[in-house]
């Protein structure tokens, strides 16, 4: 396979006792680290960044080709290696680079490279396992704010962010709208609905009755892989539409049974959901997994903006323009949730503009199909360069 460039994680390695990263919930951290990669170039003014914020379980590899990454115990798997936006970020791409730098950072809390669980705790130099801090959103965006000091950008062109990355980009415009310009939310919401609370509990509740789980603290031994499994299927079954599973899985081949218990699969769809969750356990952590559904099952953007409600909140953003996308067949952040998102817009008067895609892809239309969403983006992130 040809990819058009290689790339390579950077770290950003935080270490600041005198001014650390202030958490919502745990105590402050004075150092961090954050895996993170780039593409295209600054401008002499660093007018030109487009922070992007992955998916939960994405990584900091949004484009190109990045054939390793270091002391991740075996997690950077082939999968891994092929940039997930890689049809978005690119020359005349969604995210032109030859316009624009794209700067997209694995959250903190994650495992392929920033500080979570996984990593090794200095006070102790074992991995953190549980008692690595409970996050909220807005810790992972006030991290990657650090980030940014770091490489000196003091205002992002832009800040993008597709499912609960939407989340982190609309957080960001509200936290801080003096840095951001333009904002692009993909597949995204306002809050955690009662379908995704149920939804995420469930995910929860089978990693921690892995019988390897130990409360978090596994390293040392057996992973809890038959947990992370059937979380990962759960989740699965909503990020692509029925009609989409049923084309998927055509090629998959039923297994007699699976691993454990009595019952004979009879149906493609099976064999490919368990084929799904024994890929996902091979290039992900645990306790990552819990911390992210955890700060999700928090979520609530007029809260950690810190404000009364959300026309409240919007009323700080009159500088910016928001592009906001539904995708038609999405289960999990159905248009309803944009609509939430777009009625407090209208009524702080922040210009936006709000597009359905009609895809039958499901959620995951935002990786699959960049021929419905990059003429809006360019279209939002162009105009004011007089292009």
């Amino acid at each position: 396979m040809t990819h058009a460039f290689e790339t390579q994680t950077r770290f950003f390695e935080f270490d600041d006792p005198a001014d650390p990263l202030v958490l919502c919930v745990g105590p402050p951290m004075p150092r961090f680290t954050l895996a993170y990669e780039t593409y295209g170039r600054v401008n002499a003014d660093r007018s030109n960044v487009v922070l992007l914020y992955h998916a939960m379980t994405g990584s900091q590899h949004a484009a190109g080709w990045n054939a390793h990454v270091p002391g991740l115990d075996g997690r950077w798997t082939k999968e891994m290696r092929a940039g997930w936006w890689d049809d978005f970020i690119g020359p005349g791409k969604a995210l032109d680079t030859d316009k624009y730098c794209v700067v997209c950072a694995n959250y903190l809390g994650g495992c392929y490279g920033s500080t979570g669980p996984a990593s090794i705790d200095p006070a102790t130099g074992l991995p953190w396992g549980s008692t690595f801090p409970v996050l909220r959103m807005r810790d992972v965006v006030e991290s990657q704010m650090k980030l940014l000091d770091h490489l000196g950008v003091e205002k992002l062109h832009a800040v993008v962010g597709p499912s609960i990355g939407g989340f982190l980009a609309l957080l960001t415009a509200l936290i801080h709208p003096e840095r951001v310009h333009f904002v692009v939310s993909i597949g995204a919401g306002v809050e955690t609905t009662i379908d995704q609370r149920l939804l995420n509990f469930e995910q929860v509740t089978a990693i921690e009755a892995d019988p390897n789980f130990h409360g978090g603290d596994y390293h040392a031994g057996a992973r809890p892989e038959m947990g992370l499994a059937l979380a990962r299927r759960i989740a699965h079954k909503t990020f692509i539409s029925p009609e989409a599973l049923r084309i998927r899985a055509r090629a998959e081949i039923v297994s007699q049974k699976p691993p454990h218990g009595w019952y004979e699969m009879n149906h493609p769809v099976e064999s490919y959901m368990l084929h799904q969750g024994r890929k996902f356990v091979k290039r992900f952590d645990a306790n990552s997994y819990l911390r992210l559904l955890d700060a999700w099952q928090w979520f609530d953007l007029a809260k950690e903006a810190r404000a009364t409600d959300l026309r409240d909140a919007f009323r700080r953003c009159k500088d910016q323009e928001f592009l906001i996308f539904s995708i038609d067949s999405d289960h999990i952040f159905d248009r309803e949730q944009q609509r939430k998102l777009v009625r407090p817009l209208k009524a702080a008067e922040v210009p936006f503009l709000w597009i359905t895609v009609h895809s039958d892809k499901g959620h995951d239309a935002f990786l699959l199909e960049p021929r419905l969403f990059t003429p809006h983006i360019h279209e939002m992130l162009d105009h004011r360069d007089g292009t």
